[in-house]
């Protein structure tokens, strides 16, 4: 029996060697591939299914899009899923992809499988989580060769295998619905200025609109469902708010990022819907949760963005995180509305039925709450420092 070992496929530099390599280097006769579309470019699925057709032996596309955005952002919202100020769009993916692998694997009966990580990232924690979960073997090329971007670049083109990575411009680019990640090459540098070629998504800021763009976000349940007062799918206001944020600048990061095992890396990401929606979710919690769950939920948030950003979805404490998020989000319904102006995002004014905010309670024209009830109250606020700070003057 012809042995078939199966391959998380995006067409890049990486996946594409892995190829030859499984049959050379491995001993497999046959490779199968699959590309799971979470929302990178049309061009760039189908480039990659016209590839892996004539180097790999069979090769899927499967659209999980929606899925994507149901199962995966949609969560990731509620929690206002942020790592290190990372918004976590590759990380958020690698799951929903690995499981799409996982699923044909188990339809091929293959004996292996494969991806094309490193050695040095986070992304073989967050495929391998789900992969060996499954009892079969996987197999890691870059990693086990301890291969080099060089090295893959002159192997690619030994093999007829046609890439886009240069020696002189190696970015390593990885895109989907809710951000485009770049890294490689003179980028490793945390004291480089990125040139401006690296970014698609987004103008500079200097070259955004002098004229502010306003925009109201229409939010159910913690899920954003309208753009404008108009009603919209997930996956459309996404794309849409990606264009319209994009052309105002809004939604780069450049930062230093604490990898799961301990290095740092530096990283520049585009995420323009993503910035916008999770900081008017965000204010919009403000608006209507009480100030102990945002207390509690911030804790909450934290650690499901630790699991999520190491891919652990299966952890049964992700399960319950989620739990308590959803239960929070049965309020964050209303609306948002923001401006964005050469890169900034600012939410201007928000409304919800469930707001815990009264206008003529807090009013300073309001006699409704006598002030003078307020005074006990500060007679024994700061009491315990109050008899501190005088025995200390006693000493």
């Amino acid at each position: 029996m012809a042995k078939k070992a199966i391959l998380s496929y995006s067409g890049g530099l990486d996946t594409s060697v892995c190829i030859p390599i499984l049959k050379e280097k491995y001993g497999f006769d046959n490779v199968v591939t699959v590309s799971v579309d979470v929302g990178q470019p049309e061009a760039e699925v189908k480039m990659a299914e016209e590839k892996a057709k004539k180097i790999s032996d069979k090769h899927y596309t499967i659209d999980a899009k929606e899925e994507f955005v149901q199962n995966y952002i949609f969560p990731l919202i509620k929690a206002n899923g942020d790592y290190e100020g990372y918004v976590m769009g590759t990380s958020i993916a690698r799951p929903l992809i690995a499981k799409k692998v996982a699923e044909i694997a188990e339809k091929e009966n293959v004996a292996a499988f494969a991806h094309g990580c490193t050695g040095k990232g986070n992304d073989q924690l967050r495929f391998e989580t789900i992969f060996r979960a499954t009892g079969l073997e996987v197999i890691a090329p870059m990693r086990e060769m301890n291969l080099t971007r060089e090295w893959e670049i002159e192997y690619a083109k030994d093999h007829g295998i046609p890439v886009t990575a240069t020696k002189d411009k190696p970015w390593s680019v990885d895109e989907n619905l809710w951000s485009r990640s770049i890294e490689g090459g003179r980028l490793e540098d945390p004291n480089f200025i990125p040139p401006e070629e690296i970014y698609e998504w987004t103008v500079s800021p200097e070259k955004a609109p002098d004229t502010p763009t306003l925009l109201e976000i229409g939010f159910e349940n913690g899920v954003p469902v309208s753009l404008n007062g108009k009603k919209m799918k997930g996956l459309d206001l996404i794309r849409e708010l990606n264009k319209i944020g994009g052309k105002n600048g809004v939604g780069r990061s450049d930062l230093v990022e604490d990898r799961v095992l301990g290095l740092k890396a530096r990283e520049n990401y585009e995420h323009p819907a993503a910035t916008i929606l999770i900081q008017s979710h965000k204010d919009l919690e403000q608006l209507v949760l009480s100030r102990m769950e945002l207390k509690f939920k911030a804790m909450v948030d934290a650690q499901w963005s630790e699991l999520a950003y190491q891919g652990l979805v299966n952890e049964p404490l992700y399960e319950d995180l989620n739990a308590f998020i959803d239960k929070t989000q049965e309020r964050v319904t209303g609306t948002v509305q923001v401006k964005l102006y050469k890169g900034n995002m600012i939410v201007v004014a928000r409304k919800s039925p469930f707001a815990l905010y009264s206008e003529d309670l807090v009013s300073f024209n309001s006699q409704t709450i006598n002030q003078k009830d307020a005074e006990g109250y500060c007679k024994y606020h700061g009491f315990q420092a109050r008899m501190y700070q005088s025995l200390k003057k006693q000493k």
